[in-house]
């Protein structure tokens, strides 16, 4: 892509080493210890589901006596084909023995390793099968009934009720939605556990359970063909099950993740330890299944100040870039996050804007960016948060952003309504469609407001990164350098479902995925 800010691509080149040592330096962190939510995922891709007699999720189960049992370090994998060959039963009945208190799944004679993988990587590969095939029909069905034009347009339905919510989704893709996105209820992510089934009740959302994915799939797939283009579903893998609820969506065939590195650190409190390691595998899942990750460096402007903090935000772009390459995870499955979220009391704040959004579409040329309206300063008048979000899909459709979330001008009044929906919709498709190519006629003045701008953002992200790759990025959290949090690297949520790997763990699914044929 040709350059209209004159970005100093030697400077490009330094950000973006800086944030692959960063990430090289944290892997190594990763590659040393698992989770209790990575286990979880493991026992739900060995085919693990339902809850017991008190609704525990039977994953939660199986993990926790291994936990019990000091035997977390070895990894679910291995106890759970250690326990087919004692016992003869496949994962599903291990796990409601253990429910019933039957077993003990750390207590019984140890097998080989050889022969323990060799029980599991069977059952493994029928499961990335299965998720290669879901990734095939999505395929086919973006070929036989094509999609949305970018930037693809992207809608909440958060209604707390999984049938209100289809209701609301499926007007939503007639009316012109491509992306819908499922807000999950308030605090789920500071859940340790998944809930189960179908839901009708949350508060600011609906939980997310694999169920609620499989009916909005099915919704979707249903209105799709009625409208003539593949609608795509989104939900959220972050907070204490983030690879649960990634596995849970390559099952259920979701298109869209939101999936941060930091997120769940700085603004759900999630020990830092915790968080790193979920992230990868969840991106490993989220890889392969050919899910577009949503990335949240917009938070960082709700908490900061959008103008002062936004290298902030470039910074951590480059950074959940390495770590997605770390995961076999494509620049086209990269929605990274931004906002157009600063003071609209600014003057030139629209250039400055401009700059930014242009600036990410440069350096990251094949990533589907994400685009987050402005929310911090709507005020409840709704005539002027209308040309506020109008401003924002003007910047969006001139440097050709990926994904739009769109804009509602009752932001700051309600949860909005199918009728603010359908405003933000008509006020995206008629601005979309009327200045399509402006982006491509028009050129940036020399040395001028935006793109000064855009290299004193860059240059003062590469200053970061390179403060971060000297000090490592539990310490830069530890300081508050994003977003303006501080979080220590010994506290927040989950710390205790950490543990340092043993010289027999294996994890059958990381294997394949990032070694298998795509």
């Amino acid at each position: 892509m040709e350059s209209k800010l004159n970005l100093d691509q030697k400077v490009v080149d330094s950000a973006r080493n800086a944030a692959k040592n960063i990430a090289d330096d944290v892997q190594k962190f990763i590659d040393l210890h698992t989770t209790t939510s990575t286990e979880r995922t493991v026992a739900r891709l060995l085919g693990i589901d339902g809850v017991d007699e008190i609704d525990r999720p039977l994953p939660n189960v199986i993990v926790d006596n291994i936990k019990e049992g000091g035997g977390l370090e070895r990894g679910a994998a291995f106890w759970i084909g250690n326990t087919m060959i004692q016992t003869g039963d496949d994962p599903q009945a291990i796990a409601e023995k253990i429910s019933r208190g039957e077993l003990d799944i750390t207590r019984l004679p140890v097998a080989s390793e050889e022969k323990i993988r060799d029980t599991i990587y069977p059952i493994a590969e029928k499961t990335v099968l299965k998720i290669k095939a879901n990734r095939e029909k999505r395929d086919e069905y973006i070929r036989t009934l094509g999609e949305g034009k970018q930037p693809y347009i992207y809608v909440i339905v958060a209604t707390g009720n999984i049938y209100e919510d289809i209701i609301q989704a499926q007007a939503a893709a007639k009316q012109g939605a491509d992306i819908i996105a499922v807000i999950r209820t308030t605090g789920q992510s500071l859940l340790d556990y998944v809930p189960y089934g179908a839901t009708t009740e949350g508060f600011g959302g609906t939980y997310a359970t694999q169920e609620n994915f499989r009916l909005m799939r099915k919704a979707l797939d249903e209105v799709g063909e009625e409208v003539g283009r593949y609608i795509r579903l989104c939900n959220y893998c972050s907070g204490l099950c983030m690879p649960e609820i990634a596995a849970m969506g390559a099952y259920e065939r979701l298109d869209v993740m939101l999936n941060d590195a930091l997120y769940g650190i700085l603004f759900r409190d999630i020990n830092m330890q915790r968080t790193l390691v979920d992230q990868y595998f969840s991106r490993v899942i989220n890889g392969y299944a050919g899910i577009i990750i949503n990335t949240g460096e917009d938070n960082y402007l709700t908490t900061d100040d959008a103008v002062e903090a936004a290298h902030t935000v470039l910074a951590s772009q480059f950074i959940n870039e390495q770590f997605a390459l770390k995961a076999g995870l494509p620049e086209e499955q990269m929605g990274l996050g931004h906002a157009f979220e600063m003071n609209p009391d600014l003057e030139n704040g629209f250039l400055y804007e401009l700059a930014q959004a242009q600036m990410a579409r440069e350096i990251f040329p094949n990533a589907p960016l994400k685009y987050m309206p402005p929310t911090k300063y709507m005020t409840g008048n709704i005539f002027r948060g209308h040309v506020q979000d109008a401003m924002f899909n003007m910047i969006s459709i001139m440097t050709h952003q990926g994904i739009q979330l769109l804009g509602m001008l009752t932001e700051a009044i309600h949860t909005p309504h199918m009728h603010d929906r359908f405003l933000a919709i008509e006020n995206a498709e008629y601005i979309f469609n009327n200045a399509r190519d402006l982006g491509d006629e028009i050129t940036f003045k020399e040395d001028g407001i935006i793109q000064n701008r855009a290299n004193e953002v860059l240059n003062n992200a590469d200053d970061l990164l390179k403060q971060i790759e000297k000090e490592g990025l539990f310490s830069t959290i530890e300081q508050g350098k994003f977003g303006g949090v501080k979080r220590p690297r010994d506290g927040g949520k989950g710390l205790d479902g950490v543990a340092k790997k043993d010289a027999g763990y294996f994890n059958p699914f990381i294997e394949l995925m990032l070694g298998g044929d795509r």
